[in-house]
């Protein structure tokens, strides 16, 4: 997987491993020492020959030298010293950390019963291999299980509630479009490639860029057509865009009758969710209103892109139903660029019992709500049940101390006595200070790793290119040795990882490791007529559902819609809580991921409170000012910053920003609930209702007090 270079160095072929639908195709310079082995990288680019990378990447991944080399990376086991979050820790053995482990998972099992231990991991890497393989130790040992629910759950059960298959025209396609609309999402910081085709569109088409987003972001600056709606209130919008169509003859009337499941229905139901109705609760003028709803009904290459935002509100999942509802009104999934898309993940067909052990599973074992970690770990019988407390963690790939919701309830149960956690990670993080053991962990220049794209359609691996320093160990090598200790009988165990990518990408049907490592990638994008569903959608009645099978879908379907509409289940405001807060991502971060190299810290420089500047002038605050926002989960202090790109009544505070960044070590999310969002589950980041108030003041009026 050698590329060829302008520069004359050694650049090898590989895959960005972090939590990105664009899974951007790379090419990293590989510093070798004399004996030829990679001790290092330099530069990393993107790869120009893959037709979705198109050689652009974000530039936090293209700094990423700095993470491999950065002088605070983890480098040996270290045993906690000091009281939990502390930091105070000494240096071990890995075979004496592992031994530690492992008494300890056999300790609390021999008292509590297995399901006492918690595997809790998620997307620090989105190598299948190394990310998922934590669930066979899971199932071998009979440990609690994990709901996945703080990303995607809620765009999961939106997208599969009217389309009935996750995929969709391939994202390639926006080049070919008309009109590009990014609803719910931030391409500009999080899925760059996007873009990329955007761009091409208007160059070579003339195309138009629409983005609905609660905040004026770098995407949004670029568009022909802002929406800035209230947060929580996209379904009504697009309940209201569908009442135009129907209105102005925009409804392709045959097409609903052919491959939709209740059209008549869902027009009678619309006739009073029109421009008028929608604006009260948009906060946008019927005229914005109208605009769009003309401009989408009268272009037929319209492409919606969704992005996660909708997975970030209690409604997130009607709300994405009813925008999925837009293409299959006006008939666009038939034509080229037009349709709607979110992920492909459906595409690949993976078959994973062997990297997970799906052999060893045991249904009768209990499933712990991820984002309900701090619910968890304190106690909360809506949890637990009648069950044993979780009295042992392994943490891979996470870092549930500043990203979970709810974070005071996440801190005290970490805090608890009677607990033993261990950390495996990369820097010394807000988690890793309240473990008992930390272990170092490979970056994914250092491991073998297989990757699938939501966001586009390649299988891609991921070779190691280079060695890891010091006692660094990837995470299917800390399974292993736990797996030895524990006495966990699979074969993938004895497997490598690149055998167990090989052997997985053979029993989906796909070529093996050597054939796919030939050619750098495999496009696997079905043709034209199954992205656009031409012959029916994934429902076993092939149709469109307009009125979705909500109890097929998620246990808490009651308070789902019917048909479309706007689901009035949001945190509002109110008369003591007159704000609603967005936490969408920073756009030199992501997640907790690269909060700590210097070229991401310099250009993000520190948490701040967007407001918009009427808000502020009632506030009594001014630009760079101290504000505190709070709610009964607590107080958080950040600068101001004044922004006319959203709402009034809205405030953003862009992040993950580590705890220790925020005034007394209190992150922002200490301010969002841990509610499940329904039908399925959810975290529910960008729902939050605040009040919010000028910090010198605030500090002022307690010490009055």
């Amino acid at each position: 997987m050698t590329t060829a270079s302008t520069t004359g160095g050694d650049y090898q072929g590989s895959v960005c491993p972090h939590d990105c639908p664009s899974t951007c195709a790379l090419e990293i310079e590989v510093r070798r020492d004399e004996a030829g082995l990679g001790r290092g990288i330099g530069a990393v680019r993107g790869a120009e020959a893959n037709s979705y990378t198109a050689g652009v990447i974000c530039a936090k991944v293209a700094r990423y030298a700095e993470r491999v080399h950065h002088p605070d990376r983890l480098t040996r086991p270290l045993l906690r010293t000091g009281p939990k979050g502390s930091g105070q820790f000494r240096e071990i053995g890995f075979e004496e950390a592992l031994d530690r482990v492992a008494a300890a998972f056999m300790e609390r099992t021999a008292q509590h019963g297995s399901e006492t231990v918690w595997p809790y991991y998620y997307a620090g890497t989105m190598g299948l291999v190394q990310r998922d393989g934590i669930h066979r130790l899971r199932h071998a040992m009979g440990y609690s299980g994990q709901l996945n629910t703080i990303c995607t759950a809620l765009c999961e059960a939106g997208w599969i509630a009217g389309v009935g298959k996750y995929g969709g025209p391939d994202p390639r396609e926006m080049a070919e479009s008309d009109l590009i609309v990014m609803w719910g999402g931030n391409p500009v910081a999080t899925q760059v490639n996007v873009m990329t085709h955007v761009t091409r569109a208007r160059k070579a088409r003339g195309a138009k860029l629409v983005v609905v987003d609660p905040y004026r972001t770098g995407t949004a600056a670029a568009a022909d057509m802002h929406l800035a709606v209230r947060p929580g209130t996209d379904g009504a919008l697009a309940c209201a865009v569908m009442h135009v169509a129907f209105r102005d003859g925009h409804a392709d009337r045959d097409y609903m009758a052919r491959l939709s499941d209740a059209p008549a229905e869902l027009e009678a139901h619309l006739a009073a969710r029109g421009p008028d109705w929608a604006s009260a609760i948009t906060g946008l003028s019927v005229a914005e209103i109208e605009a769009f709803a003309a401009l989408y009904g009268r272009t037929e290459r319209a492409y919606i892109r969704c992005g996660y935002g909708f997975s970030r509100s209690r409604n997130g999942a009607a709300s994405l139903h009813a925008v999925t509802c837009l293409p299959t009104v006006t008939g666009k999934w038939r034509h080229l660029g037009g349709g709607a898309f979110w992920s492909n993940r459906a595409i690949y067909h993976w078959d994973k019992s062997l990297i997970e052990g799906h052999d060893l599973r045991d249904p009768r074992i209990r499933i712990l709500d991820q984002s309900r970690i701090g619910a968890v770990l304190t106690g909360d019988r809506c949890d637990l049940g009648a069950r044993p407390p979780v009295t042992a963690l392994l943490i891979q790939n996470t870092n549930p101390a500043v990203v979970a919701p709810a974070s005071e309830k996440v801190r005290r149960g970490f805090l608890r006595d009677d607990l033993f956690t261990c950390v495996h990670e990369q820097f010394m993080t807000e988690t890793a200070k309240y473990a008992d053991v930390v272990l170092p962990a490979t970056m994914f220049v250092e491991h073998d790793d297989l990757y699938q794209a939501g966001g586009h359609s390649h299988i891609q691996l991921g070779p190691k290119l280079v060695e890891p320093p010091g006692e660094c160990r990837s995470n299917h090598e800390v399974l292993q040795g736990l797996a030895r200790r524990l006495g966990a009988r699979h074969r993938g165990f004895d497997m490598t990882a690149r055998e167990i990518a090989d052997a997985t990408l053979r029993a989906s049907g796909w070529p093996g490791w050597d054939e796919i490592a030939a050619g750098r990638w495999l496009d696997v994008q079905p043709g034209f007529a199954e992205s656009h569903f031409i012959e029916g959608f994934g429902h076993k009645d092939g149709r469109f559902h307009f009125a979705p099978d909500w109890a097929a879908i998620g246990p808490d379907h009651t308070v789902m819609p019917d048909l479309p509409d706007h689901m009035a289940a949001i945190d509002a405001a109110d008369d003591d809580h007159p704000f609603r807060m967005v936490t969408a991502p920073a756009r030199q971060f992501l997640n907790t991921t690269f909060t700590e190299t210097p070229g991401s810290r310099k250009r993000e420089i520190e948490p701040k409170a967007m407001l918009h500047p009427r808000d502020a002038e009632r506030l009594g605050v001014a630009d760079g000012g101290r504000v505190r926002l709070g709610n009964a989960r607590g107080e958080v202090v950040v600068t101001a910053k004044l922004a006319e790109g959203q709402q009034e009544g809205v405030v953003i505070v862009e992040s993950v920003w580590p705890n220790a960044d925020f005034e007394g070590g209190v992150g922002i999310n200490l301010l969002v609930s841990d509610d499940p969002g329904p039908p399925k589950g959810g975290a529910v980041f960008h729902d939050t209702a605040v009040w919010v108030r000028p910090a010198v003041a605030a500090v002022e009026s307690l010490a009055a007090e």
